[in-house]
């Protein structure tokens, strides 16, 4: 259940992350939600790194560290994805 979960909230971590990016994201969705995993996980090791890993009622604290991560990644994985194989379908359907 915990695998499901990790898939769930990096799907939307992903999907948030690539709609607050300015301008069009190149990447697949399966990458968007790998990145969203892994902006999940950089996320709570830095909330728990400042202290706030837990807190009362809803953690927005870590919520927020975690969607910040999430955009980071995505950014930097989707130039990434365009630099490499990106660039080469883009120039396919040009």
């Amino acid at each position: 259940m915990g695998w499901l979960w990790a898939i769930i909230v990096g799907l939307v971590l992903g999907v948030i992350a690539k709609a607050i990016i300015p301008g069009k994201q190149h990447s697949p969705l399966w990458l968007t939600t790998i990145c969203g995993i892994l902006g999940a996980v950089v996320g709570n090791a830095i909330a728990r790194a400042v202290g706030v890993s837990e807190t009362r009622g809803i953690d927005w604290s870590r919520h927020i560290f975690q969607l910040v991560a999430a955009i980071v990644i995505v950014a930097a994985v989707d130039a990434l994805y365009l630099a490499t194989l990106g660039k080469r379908k883009h120039r396919a359907r040009v």
